[in-house]
């Protein structure tokens, strides 16, 4: 299938080449357009020139600014000829703005999903990641066999906004369990065991988790080079305490994770993985 993608991030990069794996032929814009560089797709000049001869256009962009802008900027995906699309948004978005996404696409003959997607780097590139995702139900069906391209697991959480709001509760509990193995391993060391065995306690142990079982080469080998950045948990839990605050409800674990991936920025180190976490708490 002809398909657009917009946001060659880490993550919008490696679903792009499972896209292109699956047989696919891509049309790719991005602001840095060197992140297209070894990527077998037709770089374009804008977000409206991906619209053109594409049946189905995707994002993946780092926050919901960024979405708004891709739409409608100067060169905005929404001037393009995008009637008839179907527009996919990979984002992890703010659940107020995906309404906005919605309508704008309406105005423009266009169908929104919004599809965040659950997993990083290494799932996205074997097609295995979940995805949630909320909208249209017949553009749903439409792009479905797409979905299961690029994912493992497919949620149909029908009404608007209801996958985004699913995807940051599922990134309360991401970010929480990173910061508990980050803190659990710190003080393990500190005690004087070593992180090999702290770890091998903790994968059979209390602490076992896709999340452990993601990241304990990075947590040994102290690789902490991005797959899914402190910055997006940081963000994603801001997001995550503005619908608590909605919902008038406390936000008692989320909030304080999500001070503790603001020291990231502090530190310098809010590009790197979210498991740099444990270079805060070793560090104290």
């Amino acid at each position: 299938m002809n398909l657009g993608f917009i946001g060659l991030g880490r993550l919008g990069r490696a679903i792009a080449g499972r896209l292109l794996d699956r047989g696919h032929s891509l049309r790719v814009w991005n602001r840095t357009p060197s992140r297209a560089q070894g990527l077998d797709g037709e770089v374009v000049p804008s977000p409206a020139a991906v619209a053109e001869g594409s049946q189905v256009v995707f994002l993946c962009l780092f926050d919901s600014q960024a979405v708004r802008s891709v739409l409608t900027g100067e060169g905005g995906l929404l001037s393009g000829p995008v009637s008839g699309r179907v527009v996919v948004d990979l984002t992890t978005n703010h659940f107020r703005e995906v309404g906005t996404f919605y309508r704008l696409c309406e105005r423009a003959g266009c169908t929104y999903l919004e599809s965040p997607v659950l997993g990083s780097v290494v799932p996205a590139s074997k097609g295995a990641l979940t995805v949630l995702v909320s909208g249209d139900e017949r553009g749903f069906e439409r792009v479905k066999p797409l979905l299961e391209d690029i994912g493992r697991h497919i949620f149909y959480l029908g009404e608007p906004g209801m996958a985004t709001k699913v995807k940051l509760i599922n990134n309360l509990t991401l970010g929480s369990f990173m910061a508990t193995i980050a803190e659990a391993l710190a003080m393990g060391e500190k005690v004087g065991v070593s992180k090999e065995r702290v770890l091998e306690v903790l994968s059979v142990g209390g602490g076992d988790s896709l999340v452990l079982r993601a990241k304990r080469e990075k947590l040994l080998q102290e690789d902490f080079s991005p797959h899914f950045s402190c910055a997006l948990i940081y963000k994603d839990l801001h997001y995550l305490q503005d619908l608590a605050y909605d919902l008038k409800r406390p936000l008692f674990t989320g909030a304080v994770v999500k001070e503790l991936y603001a020291r990231a920025f502090e530190e310098g180190v809010d590009r790197e993985d979210f498991s740099a976490v444990y270079k805060l708490l070793k560090e104290g």
